[in-house]
């Protein structure tokens, strides 16, 4: 089982920048995909970014342009960058970790993980 503790959430301006981040501990791999997701209230959970191993990384339409994921292998922790932040991007967000190789189609359901970490609130307001 792999442990996940995302920080880094907190209140922005629009138009502003966050940092994300998710360590990870316990039964970890290189190899495993990860991703964030994000639930705002009265929100079903939807997918934002995904990472694969040796693969370039995945995207929602909402959030392409504006935020980048990466990982640091060296510290097991994988960041979400956010920038030009929008009300709309006001949610918790969670960190997942997978197993095995999924295809694209598969990397934005949250079923496809099974590892979620206890989420990170992030407020776009004015």
């Amino acid at each position: 089982q792999v442990q996940l503790a995302e920080s880094g959430g907190g209140q922005v301006l629009p138009g502003g920048s966050l940092r994300l981040s998710c360590e990870a501990s316990g039964r970890t791999s290189t190899t495993s995909p990860m991703a964030w997701f994000r639930q705002a209230p009265g929100k079903e959970r939807e997918f934002v970014a995904a990472l694969r191993w040796r693969t370039t990384p995945y995207y929602a339409d909402s959030v392409k342009g504006r935020f980048t994921v990466y990982r640091d292998k060296d510290k097991d922790t994988m960041y979400l960058q956010m920038n030009y932040l929008k009300p709309e991007d006001t949610a918790v967000y969670y960190c997942a970790a997978g197993v095995g190789s999924p295809i694209s189609s598969m990397l934005k359901r949250v079923s496809t993980y099974d590892s979620w970490g206890q989420g990170t609130r992030v407020t776009v307001a004015s």
